[in-house]
């Protein structure tokens, strides 16, 4: 079983990450949930969920909704310290930031480590895990570019979310499904979302 860090950040694109959370659960990955206090806005604002603010509380919420096996979720609050993203003794096998803000990317680039989730991606780094990082915001200033180039530089995977439409897509969903589509091949975790280019679809 994959152990996985998930976090969400308060860009808008909230239905990439709980369509990713729910793939990541159906596929049987062990997923250490994160979210800043903005991440909570943008989910009512997209999506008319009010996620409760307690880590606890958030994870009941999302079993609930999810229905995990025991033990498959556990949700972290930012502040939690002792948990094990945010320390190199326990690293994930891989660690997503969906959506991720321009400023949790610079922070991330940057080395802070102010809050559970730029720790947590600081740990990625150094123990050499896989980190990938799905901003949402247009257009990129020079800035935001040279902060991911920075990141790309040191190996995390930069994976914007820009859908494609060679799969002629009919619905919004197909739309959010092809950017999960990508995060999910990047982590090695099977799925049948969308069919592949060369393929036609079942």
């Amino acid at each position: 079983m994959k152990t996985l860090t998930l976090a969400l950040t308060g860009a808008s694109g909230m239905p990439y990450a709980f369509r990713l959370l729910e793939c990541l659960l159906a596929a049987g990955c062990r997923v250490q949930l994160l979210t800043s206090q903005v991440a909570h806005v943008t989910a009512k604002q997209e999506l008319g969920l009010t996620l409760p603010a307690r880590a606890q509380a958030l994870q009941a919420f999302l079993e609930q909704r999810y229905q995990p096996q025991p033990g498959q979720l556990a949700v972290y609050g930012r502040d939690q310290w002792f948990a094990p993203v945010a320390s190199g003794s326990n690293p994930p096998d891989a660690m997503v930031v969906c959506p991720c803000t321009m400023g949790t990317l610079a922070a991330i680039a940057n080395g802070l480590s102010d809050d559970l989730i730029e720790r947590a991606a600081d740990v990625v780094i150094k123990e050499g895990r896989k980190l990938i990082l799905v901003p949402r915001e247009t257009p990129f200033s020079a800035l935001h570019l040279e902060n991911m180039l920075k990141l790309a530089r040191l190996g995390v995977v930069i994976l914007p979310a820009n859908p494609g439409f060679y799969h002629h897509p009919q619905t919004v969903q197909d739309l959010v499904d092809f950017v999960v589509a990508r995060v999910l091949d990047q982590l090695a975790v099977p799925h049948q979302l969308m069919p592949r280019w060369g393929e036609t679809a079942t």
